[in-house]
């Protein structure tokens, strides 16, 4: 069984957040864990921990988990030519003092038990309030959070935390800060309509080191998820099975997502010219709702690229990590380096970036000399980085 293979079901058991396990960073087998790149490669031995009806496996392992075989099928890490050696990484260069192994458990286990607290939500009556004229929040983004913040505190009490809804919670000197977006989607969630997901990803001074994103598919009456994981330097899986972006090489063969933010202003008009633009020379363009699940089908294989004005870091922390370690390519809109404070993001199988850039590229340097704020945002005060 590799890192990161996984599969929530409507059937699983609910879990108090009191017995939500604490997941020590100092252990007996810790001498066995590398603190290098997360390596999947390696066989080891299991070990199982028993979390909300899930097992969590710590070690790697040659044998597929019989659970692998509802993945979704997906282009399976072929090697591709390196087109991009113009954009730069934007993930870390290491999770830092903490083993990528560690890190990415506890990802894991706050992800899919945010998801577990949305599962159990998904078929009642939802309890809406508003945070805008249309930008909703319900009852169970609020519980999915607090979710959560149990298990990321119980196991890194001192690092930094940035969430959607509880804002920034921690002491701001630590070199890492999670990104927590509790119910990415949260009108198609209140709508019962797909897509929508739990996202959470952690920066280590700044980049994205480890990230996990559990999409809920299906619908009424046939609910089920799926989860994508990451770890800086040890590739993107899906259920557990390393996934890989298309080889797709020219837009009018490719299938295309965007998102339109709650503000109807300047760049919201942009990217509307925008999607009429690529609908007309591609296949089609999408809009889903849900960032984080947008850009996990972009590191899937099964759409070629994503790209949205004024998205949040909880938005993107754990999606774009995702994209990357799966082949693709992650930019600002205007085709500058990007990082999770950023106010765009253009993410693509890596084959078409330059291609969608001549006209994603133009279009934003025009808000730009409208005077449109491009600056970083939502960067923690404080809080070093290596960007």
């Amino acid at each position: 069984m590799e890192m990161g293979r996984r599969l929530l079901s409507s059937q699983l058991t609910p879990l108090l957040f009191s017995q939500i396990p604490s997941i020590s960073i100092s252990f007996a087998h810790s001498r066995s864990i590398s603190c290098q790149k997360y390596q999947p490669q390696k066989k080891k031995r299991l070990l199982l921990l028993h979390v909300f009806g899930i097992y969590t496996p710590f070690f790697n392992s040659s044998k597929p988990s019989s659970s692998s075989s509802s993945c979704t099928k997906a282009v399976l890490s072929p090697e591709i030519p390196n087109q991009k050696k113009n954009y730069s990484k934007v993930a870390a260069e290491s999770t830092g003092p903490i083993p990528s192994n560690q890190l990415l458990l506890v990802v894991e286990t706050a992800a899919t038990t945010g998801a577990q607290v949305v599962m159990d939500a998904v078929n009642k009556p939802r309890t809406i309030t508003y945070k805008g004229l249309t930008d909703l929040v319900t009852e169970t983004d609020k519980m999915s959070e607090a979710a959560i913040l149990e298990v990321v505190k119980k196991n890194f009490s001192d690092h930094l935390i940035l969430g959607e809804e509880g804002g920034l919670i921690g002491d701001s000197s630590s070199d890492y800060l999670w990104c927590i977006d509790p119910l990415d989607g949260t009108t198609n969630f209140a709508h019962c309509y797909p897509s929508f997901a739990v996202s959470v990803g952690v920066l280590f001074r700044g980049k994205p080191a480890a990230a996990a994103v559990v999409e809920f598919v299906g619908g009424p009456m046939c609910w089920n998820t799926r989860i994508f994981s990451a770890v800086s330097g040890g590739g993107a899986f899906c259920n557990g099975q390393k996934i890989h972006a298309s080889l797709t090489d020219k837009v009018e063969q490719s299938l295309l997502v965007t998102g339109f933010g709650y503000e109807h202003d300047d760049a919201w008009a942009t990217n509307i010219d925008l999607f009429k633009e690529f609908t007309d020379v591609s296949r089609g363009v999408r809009r889903l709702g849900a960032a984080a699940v947008d850009m996990c089908h972009v590191a899937l294989g099964i759409v070629e690229a994503y790209w949205e004005y004024c998205l949040k870091p909880w938005d993107m922390a754990a999606g774009v990590l995702i994209v990357e370690e799966a082949g693709g390519v992650v930019s600002c809109m205007d085709g500058e380096f990007f990082c999770v404070f950023d106010r765009s993001v253009l993410v693509s199988n890596g084959v078409l970036h330059a291609q969608l850039l001549e006209r994603i590229g133009p279009a934003t340097e025009k808000l730009k000399k409208k005077g449109i704020d491009f600056s970083l945002w939502f960067k923690p005060e404080n809080y070093r980085t290596e960007l």
